[in-house]
């Protein structure tokens, strides 16, 4: 969850990292009373994410500084829209401008390609999920980036739900532990409200998983027949969770094969950042 304490520590480490001892340029070369007006400007067409962590950036330089966000997160916008304007101090816009836009060009980008992966399994009963592969220390940024895009998130970080992958389940077999029986050990000590996901690449290991009592089945790397056949294994027995192989060529024959969610990694490990401009006016 995006909150003002997470933005302001986040925000505020980066400001310390660009300018450690402020910034040489803007304080040596304009006027200390020098004013100006900057036009947040989409050079492309995209969706857009991050207007608290923009205006965080100029508050936390100067609070003096006014910020106006035009759109909301989510909102769709065209090549030349104005986003968002600052006004005061000239030193102080240019000394936050980097940042103001770093942020909002990623967390952007991201929000138009989780959009575009939302659009291309629409009529379909999935939903888009991201992972836990985001950039370290962003992931609050990145993750309300995806939904600002239509999209879900997953679990937040290791502490909120059981997700069995595959080299948790080589150790368990290497042990000789039976996976049916382990995740029922591991019920006994879980509150109930906690999730269990098991990650399996093999149609034989569904029924242990099953008789497990997992919540969620993630079915990774299958082919479309293999998950057409996990889906109907699964039944209405626990969610459908397709990963592996997901890019926007083949989100859209994965949704059509009945899986519940499908989860994409490259959401946030692989968007590029949005054209934005801050462009000084001149009236």
């Amino acid at each position: 969850m995006l909150t003002a304490a997470t933005i302001a520590r986040v925000v505020g480490a980066a400001l310390e990292e660009d300018a450690p001892w402020g910034d040489l340029t803007s304080t040596t070369l304009l006027p200390a009373d020098a004013t100006a007006t900057a036009d947040l400007v989409a050079r492309e067409s995209g969706v857009f994410s991050g207007g608290e962590v923009f205006s965080a950036a100029f508050a936390l330089t100067d609070p003096s500084l006014v910020v106006d966000v035009h759109v909301g997160d989510g909102d769709a916008f065209a090549p030349g829209d104005v986003l968002a304007s600052v006004s005061g101090s000239a030193r102080s816009i240019l000394t936050a401008e980097r940042i103001a836009l770093n942020f909002t060009q990623r967390m952007s980008g991201i929000a138009t390609l989780t959009a575009a992966y939302v659009r291309a399994i629409e009529g379909t009963s999935a939903r888009i999920a991201d992972t836990r592969k985001t950039t370290p220390g962003l992931r609050a940024f990145e993750r309300h980036a995806v939904v600002s895009g239509g999209g879900h998130n997953h679990r937040y970080s290791l502490s909120d739900a059981v997700m069995a992958k595959d080299n948790h389940l080589a150790v368990l077999q290497r042990s000789g532990a039976d996976l049916a029986t382990a995740l029922r050990e591991a019920f006994a000590q879980l509150p109930h409200t906690t999730h269990v996901v098991v990650e399996v690449d093999r149609l034989d290991q569904i029924p242990a998983v099953l008789d497990g009592g997992a919540h969620t089945v993630l079915l990774d790397n299958f082919s479309l027949d293999d998950l057409r056949a996990g889906v109907a294994l699964i039944g209405d027995r626990a969610q459908a969770e397709a990963s592996g192989g997901v890019n926007l060529d083949t989100v859209a024959g994965i949704a059509a094969t009945g899986v519940d969610v499908i989860s994409v990694g490259a959401l946030t490990h692989s968007a590029r950042a949005l054209d934005l401009g801050l462009d000084v006016r001149i009236d």
